[in-house]
């Protein structure tokens, strides 16, 4: 579809059942075998059809590494920017899942969203009703240019409401929003909710700005004014930062890239006024896991005690703060100290990192360490509340 097809699309229906509100929303949860509360899409070049025509010159080039074809970089505004994973064969990616004892294994088609319909039928055998959607770009520094920064959010933004249309709304996704244009960010919005979106992303770090910068307590009160989660995928888009951390003697790969980011984005969140400030908001820290909750209440708790500052017993529960599992966090430890309401569970579908694990719904329904009270709030109950379905 065209861009201009795109904006055509505007208040199409969909047709899974997907309620909206109150009652409605428990009849949903009751209906829902399992959302995927982290799946992904891997940007292409078909991606920018969706460009303006006037913004045909901000056009991402795709580029191959010569040395080792499955590895492959974007260059946007003159310079390598935003991630682009490997695409390994299907070949690659069982020996892949062979090493790593978790399934790896998607199609190209359907992890690039090629064939809306082939990526349907795998969520059908992975037993996943909705799939919430996040970009794989942006989860690296892409642009500082506001103009560059507008015309590559809008064609993906269009892309998205896209593929929406095409699953009947069996695909959800998280907006990305020019962040260096506020104004534009936020009048986004509305379009974005109306044709799917059930977040807009905020990134630990955008640019020189820490996430909890009073430049954007706009686009917060935007965000919660139109119930859109705030979702805070693992991610860094202050360069200076990754360069400063960066080693060819360190062999944690993303672990204080991205990872640990996030973890002290929740830590300052938690401690800061903004959750008393937008309490409508609701907050999603995925990719991460779950298993540092423990230690951020441990860590919360006694920083506030120390500073004379009061914070709530549960502060995951009264802030409205969600986090994403993977199968193998310690599920009863996480419980004891936040309960089993504020945790949901993705499978990284489409990645290939360590939190990826395509089949971890079905994994997750296995575990004989939890009840099935707390599995059914996990997969279903627990991210139609975080991302309003």
């Amino acid at each position: 579809m065209t861009a201009q097809g795109a904006d055509d699309a505007l208040r199409v229906g969909y047709t899974c059942g997907i309620s909206q509100r109150g009652e409605e929303a428990m009849t949903t949860a009751v209906a829902l075998q399992a959302v995927d509360a982290d799946a992904h899409v891997i940007e292409s070049e078909r991606t920018w059809d969706y460009l303006d025509p006037a913004d045909e010159k901000f056009r991402p080039l795709l580029f191959t590494n010569p040395n080792s074809p499955a590895s492959r970089y974007w260059v946007i505004d003159g310079r390598i920017a935003g991630l682009r994973p490997p695409s390994p064969v299907e070949r690659e990616l069982k020996a892949m899942s062979e090493r790593a004892g978790r399934d790896l294994v998607t199609a190209e088609e359907a992890r690039g969203l090629d064939d809306v319909s082939l990526r349907l039928a795998h969520m059908d055998r992975l037993g996943v009703d909705v799939q919430v959607l996040h970009n794989t770009l942006w989860i690296r520094d892409v642009t500082q240019r506001p103009e560059v920064d507008r015309a590559l959010c809008k064609a993906w933004n269009r892309w998205m409401a896209d593929a929406w249309r095409q699953s009947a709304g069996r695909l959800r996704w998280a907006a990305v929003l020019p962040l260096t244009d506020l104004d534009e960010a936020i009048g986004m919005m509305p379009w974005v909710k109306e044709n799917g979106a059930v977040g807009v992303v905020m990134k630990p770090f955008e640019g020189h700005r820490f996430m909890l910068d009073p430049y954007f307590f706009p686009y917060l009160e935007a965000a919660q004014e139109h119930d859109l989660a705030m979702t805070i995928h693992i991610a860094n888009a202050n360069q200076a930062y990754v360069d400063a951390i960066a080693s060819a003697y360190d062999p944690s790969g993303g672990l204080p890239t991205f990872r640990m980011p996030t973890v002290h984005a929740c830590n300052g969140l938690i401690l800061s006024d903004i959750p008393k400030r937008f309490p409508e908001l609701r907050w999603g820290f995925i990719e991460s896991s779950c298993q540092w909750v423990p230690w951020i209440m441990h860590e919360t708790s006694r920083r506030a005690r120390g500073a004379g500052w009061k914070i709530p017993d549960n502060p995951f529960a009264e802030y409205n703060i969600y986090v994403s599992a993977q199968t193998d966090d310690d599920f009863p430890y996480v419980f004891s100290y936040i309960g089993d309401e504020n945790i949901v569970i993705g499978t990284d579908y489409g990645h290939t990192d360590t939190s990826s694990e395509v089949d971890a719904i079905e994994t997750f329904r296995k575990l004989d360490t939890i009840s099935e009270e707390s599995k059914r709030k996990v997969l279903v109950d627990n991210s139609v509340t975080l991302y309003r379905l």
